[in-house]
């Protein structure tokens, strides 16, 4: 297994014309996060290299332990309702929200179809790449859910502090659900089993953790049998109402993320004015 150009981020393996992207557990990321690295940004990259190479033709992301998919550390969540130094630096807010824009513009162009194996929770970031892969299988008790508007519950700081969905959830959901749905998972952050999703048919299969495997690389091979132009133009057709969602909204969820962040500290510059 080589590492990825995520830095910690990820690692990619390749054999049998399938390349395996595993997300780093949370712990792991925090080291490249703290560094000024960017997991979107690192993870679009990785799929831009993916859609040239000749050799892959099914791509499948998972998560390095499992139980978690891919979903923020605890920390960090509480770090977000405290503090957004880091949103001041214009380097790590480029890469961060450029990065956050190509992730999910990448996952809909690649002409390949991209398996989401869903082996723990799927948490902001982690449910959006559940939701932006072709197809998905998950273990049937992974926790899902986009936590933005409920991060300051999350974080034991109070129903006033929330953010935009702008890793892709305001832009996806409303694709996949229907609108009160979709207001009630993104507004009140309400989580789901993958077992409720798949009855909904918003996941392709929710599964016991022993059953992952066997279903995944059932989809694999079935994959794999069909033409590979016909497959990658087929999915590019598919995928031309999701793309056009994304050129919608994308930017506007991103900036709109941004600009909570940025509300949520002239409030706290406020609060401490009026303490002093």
């Amino acid at each position: 297994m080589s590492p990825g150009d995520g830095g910690g981020f990820f690692t990619l393996r390749r054999a049998d014309r399938v390349a395996t992207i595993t997300v780093a557990d949370a712990e792991t990321r925090e080291g490249p996060r703290r560094s000024g690295g960017s997991v979107h940004w690192e993870f679009a990259a990785l799929l831009n290299r993916l859609r040239t190479d000749n050799s892959v033709r099914v791509i499948v992301i998972t998560g390095a332990r499992d139980g978690e998919f891919w979903a923020p550390p605890p920390r960090r969540v509480e770090g977000a309702a405290h503090s957004v130094t880091h949103r001041t630096d214009p380097a790590a807010l480029w890469r961060t929200f450029s990065g956050i824009i190509q992730l999910h513009q990448s996952l809909i162009e690649i002409e390949k179809p991209v398996v989401a194996r869903v082996n723990g929770d799927a948490v902001g970031t982690g449910s959006s790449v559940l939701l932006g892969s072709d197809l998905s299988v998950a273990v049937e008790d992974a926790i899902v859910v986009d936590h933005h508007l409920g991060l300051g519950e999350l974080a034991g700081y109070g129903s006033s502090f929330g953010m935009v969905p702008g890793d892709g959830g305001a832009s996806l959901v409303p694709l996949h659900m229907t609108p009160a749905r979709a207001k009630e998972y993104l507004m009140l952050a309400r989580p789901y089993r993958a077992r409720e999703l798949a009855d909904l048919g918003l996941i392709n299969r929710a599964v016991p953790a022993g059953g992952l495997d066997l279903a995944v690389d059932d989809i694999v091979e079935r994959l794999l049998r069909r033409p590979a132009y016909a497959l990658a133009w087929t999915k590019r057709v598919l995928n031309r109402r999701a793309a056009g969602q994304l050129n919608l909204t994308a930017d506007a969820a991103a900036g709109y993320e941004m600009v909570t962040y940025l509300q949520h500290e002239l409030q706290e510059d406020t609060r401490s004015r009026e303490l002093e």
